[in-house]
């Protein structure tokens, strides 16, 4: 029997990274960000996913304040051997949830790693990334600090996320860096001018999240107090007409190939660069399915173009941040 796993071509991430499967499973919203959770069906989605080959896994040391670490060491606790753990680390939280900035220091990576080592109950940190540039600590402080994790066995990779062109070049001046993980969808089309061709000059690979523009390509709305989305610009009601026309263009171009928006969202950023590869937040094991059989999906150039100029970036209405996060974000300046 064929299985997705076999049919696969996997990407390498970047010209140092290992290789993975062409879909990353990003475990955040199992940690409530996007509301409740299923833990049960969480762990089944986790296994499935290993099961049909995803071997990438990512995950931040805030994302439920530990929660979602302590979530993977129980789906893992006999398969660490098939996956490759990505971890982002940095972002301060209070025991409310609030969210406090970024603590980037040389300590501070050593103290975040060792809790993370504990929580996810490994030895070693495949990919770690500081979540965000702390405008406080010069980065090469921050990845001389992760250099050093490096060469005590504590990680096997050092990865970057929301980065500008600037930060990328001296951070990969310390050491060698084998992806950016950015937002980028239909709608997020951002890096393309300046980060993008920075990458393939250092040969760094792009682990691409909020592909689905965090469910809003898919017609899918903040479920309540507990999700994250609410506070988002693009999901407010002011916002909601105007993106609503491009959720329905989307649509229908999925409809008339056969596909759901959401593989025909995903297929898009994997032919856009073979070395792309897209992490997707999938909660439950139909999520999960659906998401796998983008894999199918084959886009001619021509399709492509279509696809671009019937749901075009500049026409989404609100930033994909709040004002004062689109403020920090280096990957912005």
């Amino acid at each position: 029997m064929m299985t997705t796993a076999t049919l696969t071509e996997r990407r390498k991430l970047g010209k140092n990274g290992p290789e993975v499967f062409p879909i990353a499973l990003g475990c955040m919203g199992m940690s409530g960000m996007y509301g409740p959770t299923d833990e049960p069906e969480n762990l089944a989605t986790i296994h499935a996913a290993i099961d049909a080959g995803v071997n990438l896994l990512d995950t931040g040391d805030f994302y439920g304040m530990g929660h979602n670490e302590m979530l993977l060491a129980k789906a893992l606790r006999f398969q660490r051997d098939q996956v490759l753990l990505s971890v982002k680390f940095g972002a301060q939280r209070g025991p409310g949830g609030a969210w406090l900035g970024y603590d980037a220091r040389p300590a501070a990576v050593q103290t975040a790693l060792a809790y993370s080592l504990q929580r996810l109950g490994v030895d070693s940190i495949d990919i770690y990334r500081p979540a965000r540039l702390d405008p406080q600590v010069p980065i090469e402080d921050t990845i001389g600090a992760i250099q050093r994790m490096v060469d005590a066995g504590y990680v096997r990779y050092i990865g970057l996320s929301e980065m500008g062109p600037e930060t990328i070049r001296r951070a990969a001046a310390v050491h060698p860096i084998v992806d950016l993980q950015i937002e980028y969808s239909l709608i997020s089309r951002g890096p393309e001018k300046r980060i993008f061709p920075v990458l393939e000059e250092l040969g760094i690979g792009v682990t691409a999240y909020g592909v689905l523009s965090r469910g809003l390509l898919t017609g899918s709305r903040p479920t309540g107090k507990g999700d994250i989305r609410g506070h988002f610009p693009r999901f407010k009601e002011e916002n909601r007409a105007k993106n609503q026309q491009l959720v329905d263009r989307l649509k229908k171009m999925a409809a008339d190939k056969g596909v759901t928006p959401a593989q025909l969202a995903t297929a898009w950023v994997m032919s856009k660069n073979r070395t792309f590869v897209p992490v997707m937040g999938a909660r439950t094991q139909a999520q999960l399915a659906e998401t796998l059989k983008a894999l199918e999906v084959t886009l001619t150039p021509g399709e492509v173009a279509a696809l671009e100029a019937e749901v075009p970036a500049e026409a989404v209405a609100g930033t994909r941040y709040d004002p004062n996060q689109m403020k920090v974000l280096d990957s912005e300046k």
